[in-house]
């Protein structure tokens, strides 16, 4: 499974690709960053994250989509942006009819260290070794996005995996009870 991770934001969104070999390892398959011009109007700088968006889902073929889940205490323009650009993101991922997850940074610094209230020299120590790195990918936010699909490989690859055998429970269970039913009409 290869699992695009992006750690949205206007003048900076991290992008990272991470693909599932055998068992639990992973293997890094590209990193980046997309830039908007910070003196464009809004809908230009939409319009030029979903160009770049689009163009990395299109060459990287993935097959789920992690973006982190937009959460500010203090400061409300940072939030909007970026709950804007994960808008643009979460989008794109609707019309590629790809899944989409939603980690929070708890939730990923949880997965990738052993504790969500890790810091972000910590985080990025992890993602060099469990991809086997030479060193942490610059700027901070492509590490982020790296660890973002991380993330959703060892935690929403096993929600998945959990979702579809309850599907596949509940019609089995629906099969039997159907079974049961015609039993029951042919005795009577």
């Amino acid at each position: 499974m290869r699992v695009l991770g992006i750690d949205p934001g206007f003048t900076r969104c991290g992008i990272g690709v991470v693909e599932s070999l055998s068992g639990k390892k992973l293997r890094l398959v590209d990193f980046g960053i997309i830039r908007t011009d910070s003196k464009a109007p809004l809908q230009e700088r939409l319009m030029s994250l979903d160009a770049a968006l689009s163009d990395w889902i299109e060459r990287v073929s993935p097959n789920a989509i992690a973006v982190e889940r937009v959460f500010s205490q203090l400061n409300v323009r940072t939030a909007m942006a970026t709950g804007q650009a994960a808008g643009v993101a979460l989008l794109l991922a609707a019309k590629s009819g790809l899944p989409i997850a939603l980690h929070t940074p708890t939730e990923v610094k949880a997965a990738v260290t052993g504790s969500g209230r890790a810091d972000k020299a910590q985080v990025a120590q992890m993602v060099v070794k469990i991809l086997g790195l030479k060193e942490a990918p610059k700027p901070v936010d492509t590490t982020d996005a790296l660890a973002l699909a991380i993330c959703h490989h060892w935690r929403g690859s096993s929600s998945e995996a959990l979702a579809s055998a309850a599907k596949k429970e509940r019609a089995r269970l629906g099969k039997l009870k159907e079974t049961n039913s015609r039993r029951s009409r042919s005795r009577n």
